[in-house]
């Protein structure tokens, strides 16, 4: 099973935080010809951005089935720390998908967007998004016409996945002890 393949998606396999996932996943990963990444699929090896297609090819499946209609625009969203690279990733991502990608909008501006659609009324808002393998927060203006995001931030490795392992840790050290 492959799973956040987005901590890897748009970085390089040099990365600190790239070579600290790699102790942690079940699966192989390594070098990519051009720097980046590739993961280890049975015995086929893809980058990240092809996994994460594989997700949205499904999802995409699903919606058209759903709706009985072909879908080819997507708006897709991301965490909002991701960087340039990674959102480039994301965008392709949908591309292989087969999407007509309009825009790679951060996760918390979207929850923000949905929020503020019925809203009426000047308000300041903090939105947090507590994911698999991320947390992000940002803080909005939401007003009659306009949505402005004022900050954000959020942490590679602060989603359930770590929680996770902490947990996993903490039952290997007290199985030892034991």
């Amino acid at each position: 099973t492959i799973f956040s393949a987005k901590r890897l998606i748009g970085r390089r396999y040099n990365d600190p935080e790239v070579q600290k996932d790699k102790k942690l996943l079940p699966y192989e990963i390594k070098e990519a010809s051009d720097g980046g990444i590739e993961i280890k699929m049975g015995e086929n090896w893809h980058k990240p951005a092809e996994i994460s297609a594989m997700v949205l090819k499904k999802l995409k499946q699903d919606a058209e089935e759903k709706l009985g209609e072909k879908i080819t625009v997507a708006i897709i969203t991301c965490p909002a720390y991701f960087d340039d690279s990674q959102r480039k990733a994301t965008k392709i991502a949908g591309e292989i998908a087969g999407f007509n990608v309009r825009r790679v909008i951060n996760e918390p501006t979207a929850a923000a967007l949905a929020y503020g659609l019925t809203k009426k009324k000047n308000e300041q808002i903090v939105v947090y998004d507590f994911g698999g393998g991320t947390f992000d927060i940002s803080v909005l203006d939401i007003a009659e016409d306009t949505i402005e995001v004022k900050a954000t931030g959020g942490d590679t490795h602060l989603g359930g996945d770590d929680f996770d392992q902490k947990v996993m840790d903490w039952l290997i050290e007290q199985f030892k002890k034991d």
